[in-house]
């Protein structure tokens, strides 16, 4: 670039030089002749306010002697709209040509959307996601799946002391927190039902009020949720960063199935440890319940465990039948978020806490849905 008699030139190696005069010597002459435009001077951004805005028929730009980027917008919009351009120089040209190809087309014009289109935009948009993660944690079952059938036909590619590991961090350490929650809902639940029964003379029947409550529902659903709160944010991560230094990678080069090695030990250790959880969560909230009784309802300890005999064992089957299904929920999904975490850290933060929400409402639809198969049932 160098100053040359008052006027700029910029040279783009040798691709095509564009000169650019001072605005006081730029001139720019227009002929027209019905619609038939002759340029001469300088078609530049300081003479582009001369230029007239309708379209011509033919543009001769034979005299045009500098053209810059302004200009070269100012023809390429003519053309587009009809007219012809003759009498241009190569280096005009080819600068004409890539200012056209920059300037966007129509098609991609963003288009404006009325708010009820965009609030179907977005809930399509958030539909085929859904079903998108959907069919890869269905994937991810399918695979749980094989890699425990292919455990049982080798056990000698079967990891038990990785499963024994993982029993013991997802289960025995989360019990002192499941026992003390559960405890805690039986006394509330036993305190609110008394101050209600009081009114009706009926407070013998808060036993029954408290083990249908506990054993059916809140005990093991409670305990699904505390699991899936600590238990799906570890499997993201530990998987996660296993991802991010590229050790699911070289496992698949040692040849091993990371299925095998990764899925299956956590997957299979939550499906061992939830029902215990969930029995230790039962107890737990009957004794709870039983020591508010015996304070607030003066109902004895043999009276709490008469009434408690009396309930059907249907109630502790149905509590049951959900902890393998819940633990299913919560090892998927939060194997199926770790395998999708990227090569940054920003990416491991946002997989663990979505799997964390994803695997708690997972877990609530699928109690609503065991909650209207039994009563279909009749259990």
């Amino acid at each position: 670039m160098h100053m040359q008699s008052g006027n700029l030139r910029l040279r783009n190696e040798g691709l095509f030089a564009v000169k650019l005069p001072d605005p006081s010597q730029a001139r720019l002459m227009i002929t027209d002749r019905d619609g038939d435009l002759s340029f001469s001077g300088a078609l530049v951004v300081w003479t582009l306010p001369q230029t007239p805005q309708q379209t011509a028929t033919r543009i001769d730009l034979s005299a045009v002697e500098q053209l810059d980027t302004a200009g070269a917008h100012y023809l390429a919009v003519q053309r587009n709209a009809g007219a012809r351009l003759v009498g241009l120089s190569q280096s005009q040209a080819q600068l004409l040509e890539t200012v056209s190809d920059a300037i966007p087309t129509p098609d991609a014009l963003p288009i404006p959307l009325i708010w009820w289109r965009q609030i179907l935009q977005q809930t399509g948009i958030q539909v085929v996601a859904g079903l998108s993660i959907f069919r890869q944690l269905t994937e991810y079952l399918g695979r749980f799946l094989a890699a425990f059938l292919r455990g049982i036909r080798h056990p000698s590619q079967f990891r038990l002391t990785s499963l024994v590991h993982h029993c013991q961090e997802t289960g025995l350490r989360a019990v002192p927190i499941v026992a003390v929650m559960s405890f805690l809902i039986g006394v509330v639940l036993a305190f609110q039902g008394a101050a209600q029964l009081r009114q009706f003379g009926a407070e013998v029947f808060v036993v029954d009020l408290i083990a249908i409550s506990v054993l059916r529902e809140l005990g093991i659903l409670l305990t699904a949720i505390v699991v899936a709160g600590r238990t799906t944010s570890a499997l993201t991560a530990s998987i996660g960063s296993m991802k991010m230094r590229e050790e699911i990678d070289a496992m698949r080069t040692l040849g091993m199935d990371p299925d095998m090695v990764l899925i299956l030990p956590r997957v299979l250790a939550l499906v061992l440890m939830l029902p215990i959880l969930g029995l230790v969560a039962d107890l737990s909230g009957l004794l709870g319940g039983a020591i508010m009784s015996w304070i607030e309802l003066k109902v004895s300890p043999s009276m709490f465990l008469t009434r408690l005999s009396d309930i059907s064992v249907d109630h502790v089957i149905v509590g049951l039948v959900k902890a393998p299904v819940f633990a299913l929920i919560i090892g998927v999904i939060g194997c199926h978020a770790g395998m999708m975490v990227g090569k940054d850290a920003e990416s491991l933060g946002s997989q663990t806490s979505a799997s964390v929400v994803a695997a708690i409402f997972a877990i609530i639809i699928a109690d609503a849905a065991f909650s209207v198969l039994f009563s279909v049932i009749g259990i």
